[in-house]
């Protein structure tokens, strides 16, 4: 699984007056390099597939069909998870590409979602869930000002009731008892969810947020997060455990503050 490749990103910095080639060839050229390596028979996208959020831009018109036609000849299954950005994307995607919604898809006991907006309920039956649309990187700082950015894997842990509290509320449901009771009125909400997973962008040339970065004020808990999941106060983003790309542990988010 992959997310946020945000193909088409190159045309909003034209609009802007920076002209930068597309980098869809060098997206591509990763993307067979990994498929070359691990030789999967399903690939899914977690969102964000391409970067105008409603429309589509010429460059996504030219880019986006040749990317995937070249992902089919080497993986059988290919399956996209809409993303915030993916408004009107079908029209671009080889017929055999199977689109799922927004709220994802339960593979077993691991829920996939993009994570812009709440996840479907059988999600919640899952004790593992996988997000992206955040573009978490970790940032750090020399003594002399100099600061690097590198994107990295996101593991918190989940607490699956605190999760379903404000999920029930988000369809609608009074809560006038406990949550654990009244979920038992809810059968298909378990609220197993006990790990969250947040993904990088695959994208090598996005910006991202630095998950390290102090915040002040009320709502330093949340940081700089977006998306209902992690700003409902069931992730304990504190203690979230931060990996590189290489599978290198750095520490906590709340240990890599002073860093940034």
């Amino acid at each position: 699984m992959v997310a946020d490749l945000h193909m088409g990103w190159e045309a909003t910095l034209t609009q802007k007056g920076v002209h930068i080639p597309s980098q869809t060839p060098k997206i591509l050229d990763k993307m067979l390099r990994l498929i070359k390596a691990a030789k999967p028979t399903r690939i899914i996208f977690v969102g964000d597939v391409k970067h105008a959020v409603s429309g589509v831009e010429i460059e996504e018109w030219r880019d986006i069909p040749d990317f995937f036609e070249a992902i089919q000849k080497k993986v059988s299954t290919i399956q996209v998870v809409l993303g915030n950005h993916d408004g009107n994307l079908e029209p671009l995607l080889p017929g055999a590409v199977e689109i799922l919604p927004h709220t994802g898809v339960a593979l077993g006991d691991v829920g996939l979602f993009h994570g812009h907006a709440w996840p479907g309920p059988e999600l919640l039956n899952c004790r593992n869930l996988v997000m992206a649309h955040v573009h978490p990187m970790v940032a750090f700082r020399d003594p002399i000002g100099f600061r690097i950015r590198r994107p990295v894997w996101i593991k918190a842990d989940c607490r699956g009731l605190d999760l379903a509290k404000p999920f029930l509320k988000h369809l609608g449901v009074k809560i006038e008892q406990q949550v654990k009771a009244r979920l038992q009125s809810q059968p298909s909400i378990k609220a197993k969810p006990s790990h969250l997973f947040v993904m990088p962008a695959f994208n090598d040339f996005l910006g991202g947020q630095a998950i390290n970065k102090p915040r002040l004020g009320r709502n330093r808990r949340s940081k700089p997060f977006i998306g209902p999941v992690l700003r409902s106060g069931s992730v304990d983003i504190e203690s979230a455990q931060i990996f590189l790309l290489d599978g290198t542990f750095l520490g906590t988010i709340g240990q890599l503050e002073g860093f940034s």
